[in-house]
């Protein structure tokens, strides 16, 4: 399920840019911090939770998060099927990371904004 342009790249051998890679989708992210807040989630839940995201992306960033062991996916044989999904021990790990990349966002927010708006200030001159 990788994409064309990673097949013989350097991000294939950099752990840090194949890692990082992953997480160019910009729900993964998100994913993972609501499912860490709920422990368990149904695909549904998670659709409710996370409004703004289509199903097919969100089933697109669960089969990833899965791929890469940072969730793990429980489907039991009911009608209509089950599914749950929760952080594995890896994913869980990545929990405070995640946290401190939001905290620093929330506290630089206003500075990268302003920075912004005189970069396009600049350009449009």
């Amino acid at each position: 399920m990788r994409k064309k342009e990673e097949l013989n790249s350097i991000i294939e051998i950099c752990p840090v840019r194949n890692v990082i890679a992953r997480f160019g989708n910009k729900w993964a992210l998100l994913v993972v911090l609501v499912i860490s807040e709920h422990e368990v989630v149904r695909f549904n839940e998670l659709c409710r939770l996370i409004p703004d995201v289509s199903s097919r992306v969100l089933s697109g960033t669960l089969k990833t998060l899965e791929a890469d062991g940072l969730l793990s996916r429980t489907v039991y044989p009911t009608v209509p099927p089950k599914v749950e999904y929760q952080l594995t021990e890896t994913g869980r790990s990545l929990v405070p990371l995640i946290a401190q990349l939001t905290e620093w966002a929330q506290t630089n927010m206003k500075k990268i904004v302003e920075h912004r708006k005189e970069f396009e200030a600049q350009e449009e001159a």
